[in-house]
């Protein structure tokens, strides 16, 4: 199952182990977002580590990833470097990993725009490393690396969310 099997992803497979041969920042957008509406990302963010770690008995998971995102066109758009593989895995299991990335990636920015419909998303995902766990690592701790991925871009673009403020003890009675 290939990137061909899915034609909604584009992956791009870059020769050179420099990120920007292909892609890079291109400067102001096409999209013109209207009045009061934001752009994710506003600007290039680079080196977003993840980590989806869970160890609860078997089986257990675990996924680390590096990604940059790009200010782009509007949309989704996605690219791994050719330093996102495991010398001695499998490539089909590495393109299954990045497919779950990319899946968890799809999914977060899905539930952004649900949450937030002031947002629009117009971004290139450069997935740039990848770690896995010997038994551990599977396309679903991806996926799940992919969403925390992009909330951890979030916090870097917007800040920290809003927390909620805690009431008082009198305030209740």
């Amino acid at each position: 199952m290939g990137a061909a099997s899915r034609p909604e992803y584009r992956i791009v497979t870059f020769i050179h182990s420099g990120i920007h041969s292909g892609l890079g920042y291109r400067g102001p957008m096409a999209l013109e977002p209207p009045p009061g509406t934001r752009v994710f990302p506003p600007h290039p963010i680079r080196d977003v580590q993840a980590t989806y770690a869970r160890q609860a008995g078997c089986p257990s998971d675990f996924a680390q990833v590096v990604a940059d995102f790009e200010p782009w066109e509007e949309g989704v758009e996605f690219e791994v470097a050719d330093s996102a593989s495991v010398k001695g895995r499998p490539a089909e299991e590495i393109a299954s990993f990045h497919e779950g990335f990319i899946e968890g990636v799809r999914e977060e920015l899905a539930a952004l725009a649900d949450r937030e419909p002031a947002t629009a998303v117009a971004v290139a995902v450069v997935l740039r490393r990848i770690k896995v766990h010997e038994v551990d690592s599977h396309r679903g701790a991806f996926r799940a690396a992919g969403r925390v991925a992009v909330r951890n871009a979030l916090v870097r673009a917007y800040g920290p969310p809003p927390r909620p403020k805690r009431r008082h003890r009198s305030a209740e009675r």
